[in-house]
């Protein structure tokens, strides 16, 4: 792993990794809150507000969560259930393959560890066509 992949991720590396990954656009929702999209499906995308993610100290609605979509509940599971992670659900969020991350902890995990979450959320939406053709150029011969 190179020392940039070791280093720190910031939200701005969200932006710059989400808009590397082929065939993105960005439509923007409530408060001009960024939503990564590829094939008109989102993969990452900035929340706003909701009475379900609250500050646990004040009660405060969180202004600073990321919806990152998983292939599966079992990938969502592992990283939920690994108490060393930043990574959490809400009730909102019960049965749909995706984690919540605040951008408050987003230096937690390495810019490594975040290229491989925004990837792998690219290919949990990309069409079949798509993810075939983007693993393929990674991986030659």
């Amino acid at each position: 792993m190179s020392l940039n992949e070791d280093r720190p991720a910031t939200v701005e590396d969200v932006h710059e990794l989400a808009q590397a990954m082929p065939h993105v656009t960005v439509e923007y929702g409530g408060g001009d809150n960024p939503i990564y999209q590829v094939g008109r499906k989102s993969f990452v995308f900035f929340r706003t507000p909701r009475p379900d993610a609250v500050d646990p100290d004040t009660g405060e609605r969180l202004t600073d969560v990321i919806v990152f979509w998983v292939e599966s509940e079992s990938d969502k599971q592992a990283l939920i259930q690994d108490a060393t992670t930043p990574f959490f659900t809400t009730s909102h969020f019960d049965g749909h393959p995706s984690v919540l991350l605040r951008a408050a902890r987003i230096s937690e995990l390495t810019h490594g560890e975040l290229a491989e979450l925004i990837q792998d959320a690219w290919l949990a939406q990309a069409s079949p066509r798509r993810a075939a053709t983007w693993l393929a150029s990674r991986n030659p011969g």
